[in-house]
């Protein structure tokens, strides 16, 4: 790992790492692709199912059959489908405590002003399957949504050279009742998502995680659609100190670099632990000396990663300076790889430091509200000369008349 001062070059293409994570090439092959499925629809997903994915697929076989689902559980051990289930009633009692109490507000002369919050109809799942294929993030992503009340989940995920979807994923799929599931990835999943096709239908929301591509395609489909967040590379920062494990602290660091691109950071006031670091992990990363645990703090905040462990003696306290993580993991026994696979917590998070405003998924992520305005006549004539002052001073009289109609004998 590479010991990085506090100040300097270095340190700031840290807290400015989102800046390099966008390419003009990846923009406009994203874009032709969008172009093109607008414009042809399942044509253009099955061309680029065949040229990226190495599979030909008709339109009809894009969409996984049922029997291909029940029959996953085939190469699938009991033992296994216990352990998922007990992980998904993790993810699920999580959530289910996760209830959103509408505002409500009754006022004088009949004055009634509340919110309706409502499950979006559509969501679609996107779950990667290039390197490998990501079953946590199947009941990560669908599980809040499913909580929220949403009726209607799709899946959609890159088929392997023979033209199938992995059982594992078909799997979990099935356990949580999702069976609508198509066999295309990439930017020309996220855009027939976006659009409709004649065999993919359009949905209200697109979710999980992605390569460049599909993060791409998720930027330039927002408002079409509403998105997740935009992510790059998984990242974690440690905070440590002399009462730090060594050994805990070098797993965590070296597991977050499994990932294709992922980055670990350790944030220590121990200059013998950092040198252990060092010396032992040899694949990437950052180490940063600190003169406190307030110091790492503020750096921290700066960096506002996705994942943060606090390893320090004191964790609990430490994690109320904390500001700005998508998820904060206190203690020796609580790893980032425990919030990736089985906590309850969706390890969808946000990335490149975007924690400073978006959150990680949860169940109001799949609801959205309506505002209901009720007065009567007397409640609406007391607020009538302010509202007509204001309407007038935007220029907009028919506004006021609207209003004042309602009072003409």
């Amino acid at each position: 790992m590479k010991l990085i001062k506090q100040t300097g070059q270095n340190i700031e293409k840290l807290y400015n790492r989102h800046l390099s994570f966008r390419r003009k090439t990846i923009e406009e092959k994203v874009r032709s692709i969008i172009d093109d499925v607008r414009l042809n629809g399942d044509d253009a997903v099955v061309k680029y199912t065949r040229r990226f994915d190495g599979v030909k697929l008709a339109p009809r076989q894009l969409r996984v059959a049922e029997r291909e689902i029940s029959s996953a559980f085939q190469d699938i051990t009991p033992e296994f489908v216990g352990h998922l289930k007990t992980i998904i009633n993790n993810v699920s009692d999580y959530y289910r405590k996760q209830a959103h109490k509408p505002c409500k507000v009754k006022g004088r002369d009949g004055i009634l002003l509340k919110e309706e919050i409502r499950p979006l109809d559509s969501v679609g799942i996107y779950i990667p399957a290039g390197t490998a294929p990501l079953v946590s993030s199947v009941y990560m992503t669908a599980v809040p949504a499913i909580i929220a009340g949403v009726k209607r989940i799709v899946i959609v995920t890159p088929p392997n050279k023979e033209g199938s979807v992995n059982p594992y994923i078909l799997a979990v799929a099935n356990l949580l009742k999702v069976s609508e599931i198509y066999k295309v990835g990439g930017a020309q999943a996220v855009a027939a998502l976006a659009l409709g096709t004649k065999t993919i239908p359009k949905v209200d929301k697109i979710v999980g995680p992605g390569n460049m591509y599909v993060t791409e395609a998720k930027r330039q489909l927002f408002g079409y659609v509403d998105i997740d967040m935009l992510a790059g590379p998984t990242e974690l920062v440690v905070i440590a100190n002399r009462f730090s494990n060594p050994e805990y602290v070098i797993a965590d660091l070296e597991a977050q670099m499994e990932h294709v691109g992922g980055m670990s950071i350790l944030l220590s006031t121990s200059r013998p632990l950092i040198e252990q670091v060092r010396a032992r992990v040899s694949n990437g990363g950052y180490c940063i000396l600190c003169k406190n645990v307030d110091e790492a703090v503020e750096i921290a905040n700066k960096i506002a990663p996705e994942h943060l462990q606090i390893v320090t003696n004191n964790a609990r306290s430490v994690a109320k300076k904390i500001r700005h993580a998508g998820a904060i993991f206190l203690g020796p026994y609580s790893p980032t790889a425990l919030g990736d696979y089985a906590a309850g917590p969706s390890h969808v998070l946000p990335t490149m430091g975007t924690a400073r405003f978006f959150s990680g998924l949860c169940v109001s992520s799949f609801m959205k509200t309506s505002h209901v305005i009720a007065y009567s006549k007397r409640a609406l004539e007391k607020i009538r000369e302010p509202l007509e002052k204001v309407a007038h001073l935007e220029g907009m009289t028919k506004h006021a008349d609207s209003v004042n109609v309602r009072f003409k004998s």
